[in-house]
């Protein structure tokens, strides 16, 4: 399905894209936890939403 040269070129900018994306972050993690403290509950309370609108699906359906 891929040639080699694909499966190498997908690792290597796999590679490059996670480094990248480490020393752009790491740039501004103080800045992040200054101006985002907190923003976890907001995650949290989202994922418990998708929860309860799953239970909510599976309960009707029966």
């Amino acid at each position: 399905m891929f040639t080699t040269g694909q499966w190498i070129f997908a690792a290597v900018f796999f590679v490059a894209f996670v480094i990248a994306t480490y020393f752009a972050y790491g740039k501004d993690k103080a800045l992040h936890q200054k101006v985002y403290k907190g923003s976890y509950k907001i995650l949290i309370g989202f994922l418990l939403f998708l929860v309860f609108l799953f239970v909510i699906k599976f309960v009707m359906k029966r």
